[in-house]
């Protein structure tokens, strides 16, 4: 799930390889704890309005799973495979484009690379629909919490940001099909033992559980992470009231607050949390 201004770098995060090179002061590499704290599935939003495109939306979808084509695109991401890039053809969307909003700092769902073009598993699905549609694709980038306002408002046809289901986002929008499984996981420090010996969900609860406030928890805004730490009765989640959860505009920024010493642990989705931790421990 997702502009990168810590001290340390003076210039905008284009590209998750990019965060290795911006890492000031802190050698210590990050680690993530591979146990699932979550299950959730992502989907695409479509305006309430818009029945039509949501059924050619599902279509594409349906075909594409059917013959492997979706699974194959979604993998040759995971291992390093995939060379697909798009630019926006113009600086703002014209009228007909397919505009899609997303929030582009989510690897490999969606990033900007060096060249400064999108990358990632949402874009090419993106790409892939606006070509059965004979519409030009427009990518409008924005923080995470304003994609599904985006999409109610009609700015945008379609939200693409590893957006994960929920009853209230059900209230607001219609969700295609889901194409993808994730969950939630915690990184901390590679020096950090605290939850080595974690091997369920209950055990790594249970530690949050008796921290205290000055233990922090980054995690990005608006998305499951921060709800699961913070709380969440939509998604069922209690949180932990007893330490502090920070939010910030993308998760990119909480891992490099983690290896700068600043808070304590990092709660993002899995593969997202693989790819950034493994960027920064280059």
């Amino acid at each position: 799930m997702k502009k990168f201004i810590v001290a340390c770098t003076a210039s905008a995060l284009a590209v998750v390889t990019a965060f290795s090179a911006a890492a000031c002061g802190s050698a210590e590499k990050l680690k993530v704890k591979d146990i699932e704290l979550t299950s959730e599935e992502y989907a695409f939003a479509v305006s309430k309005d818009n029945s039509e495109l949501l059924a050619q939306i599902n279509g594409y979808l349906a075909e594409w799973k059917a013959d492997g084509s979706l699974d194959e695109l979604i993998n040759s991401y995971f291992d390093g495979k995939s060379d697909f890039t798009y630019k926006n053809a113009t600086s703002t969307a014209k009228d007909g484009d397919f505009v899609v909003a997303t929030n582009a700092y989510f690897p490999p769902f969606e990033s900007i690379n060096e060249n400064n073009e999108f990358v990632g598993v949402d874009i090419e699905i993106a790409y892939n629909i606006a070509k059965k549609l004979n519409k030009t694709l427009f990518i409008a980038d924005m923080d995470f919490d304003a994609i599904i306002p985006s999409v109610q408002s009609g700015q945008s046809a379609v939200g693409m940001a590893g957006i994960t289901v929920n009853d209230t986002r059900k209230e607001q929008v219609n969700f295609a099909t889901g194409y993808y499984t994730s969950a939630q996981v915690i990184t901390v420090l590679e020096s950090d033992s605290t939850f080595d010996n974690c091997t369920t969900v209950e055990e790594v609860e249970d530690i949050l559980k008796a921290q205290q406030k000055s233990y922090i928890i980054g995690t990005q805004v608006g998305t499951t992470g921060y709800m699961y730490s913070n709380g969440d009765a939509d998604f069922g989640y209690d949180g932990f009231t007893n330490l502090t959860t920070k939010a910030y505009n993308t998760g990119a920024l909480a891992m490099m607050d983690l290896k700068n010493g600043k808070i304590n642990a990092v709660i993002l989705d899995k593969q997202p949390s693989i790819m950034i931790t493994k960027s920064i421990n280059k």
